[in-house]
């Protein structure tokens, strides 16, 4: 049986042009753990029917390939439904729906994929749904957004078109975006899913780096890309190195050692090592050994 990597344990979640099919039939290379066929903004209306009819037999290559299957379809009230008929067909993992800005963009995603699960004979609830914050509509209820109904298993914040909405001036260190991606992460991990960064939309390799050094401080475990390219950067930014991994087990055994003999708590490299920071490493340790399995 397929074993599907959840959400909280991937790391790279890659928009692929969804008509493009050089890219499309290279992006499992890319190492990206979530390969989502981009049916919106990177797809022409004149290309959508194209890029639909790619989807079955794509999704399978996917799947066989080992990654996460998702596709972001076009808003209900535009294509989304002509596009969801379609490639629920190839039985997506995971359907992302742009410019949620409320809950009822939710409910009504999740009737509508629940349609074709029943009509194509897939398990009820098999579907997962990935609300895409894109507003500061949307940004101001992400909590709502993420608990509207229980297939949304994490949520994605978009970069270009919220900095459009907030008339914000777009530059490559992305300090325009600050407050609003620390605002969506508390938003997520307060509603218990998985809180997807936005991605770098520029094309070095150095940039989208330095970009994800700085979500992963703030907290953050997955980031979108629109590069094949980035996806590696991205998963070893957000994969623990030896180093971090061996400090964390050191971190761990000294606060152990310590509190059988009584202290509260011990200094590790300069640090005073307490409960919280304790328990950090032992969650890496243990996320390490976890995504492991999926590698």
């Amino acid at each position: 049986m397929r074993r599907i990597r959840p959400a909280r344990l991937c790391r790279a979640w890659l928009f692929v042009e969804g008509a493009n099919e050089s890219l499309l039939a290279n992006a499992a290379a890319s190492g990206a753990d979530v390969l989502i066929h981009e049916l919106e903004d990177f797809t022409p209306p004149a290309l959508r029917p194209k890029a639909r009819a790619l989807a079955p037999e794509l999704y399978s290559a996917w799947r066989e390939a080992g990654v996460v299957v998702a596709v972001r379809v076009n808003p209900l009230d535009g294509d989304g439904m002509d596009d969801l008929a379609a490639v629920m067909r190839g039985r997506p993992d995971i359907v992302a729906l742009p410019k949620v800005a409320e809950p009822a963009h939710v409910v009504q995603l999740a009737e509508a994929v629940s349609q074709f699960e029943r009509e194509y004979g897939i398990g009820e609830g098999a579907t997962a749904l990935l609300p895409n914050i894109e507003f500061a509509r949307g940004l101001v209820q992400t909590g709502a957004i993420a608990t509207a109904s229980l297939r949304v298993t994490a949520c994605l914040v978009a970069a270009e078109d919220l900095a459009a909405d907030l008339g914000a001036e777009r530059e490559p260190d992305s300090i325009e975006l600050a407050y609003a991606r620390q605002r969506f992460l508390v938003e997520c991990v307060a509603a218990g899913v998985v809180a997807v960064d936005c991605p770098y939309t520029w094309s070095d390799a150095i940039g989208v780096e330095r970009d994800t050094r700085w979500a992963r401080r703030l907290g953050y475990t997955a980031k979108s890309g629109v590069e094949l390219a980035h996806a590696a950067v991205i998963n070893g930014v957000l994969t623990p190195s030896a180093a971090e991994l061996d400090r964390a087990r050191r971190i761990v055994s000294a606060f152990e050692t310590a509190r059988e003999r009584g202290d509260a708590r011990v200094e590790v490299d300069g640090s005073l090592i307490e409960v919280p920071t304790y328990l950090t490493a032992k969650r890496l340790l243990a996320r390490d050994e976890e995504v492991r399995q999926f590698a």
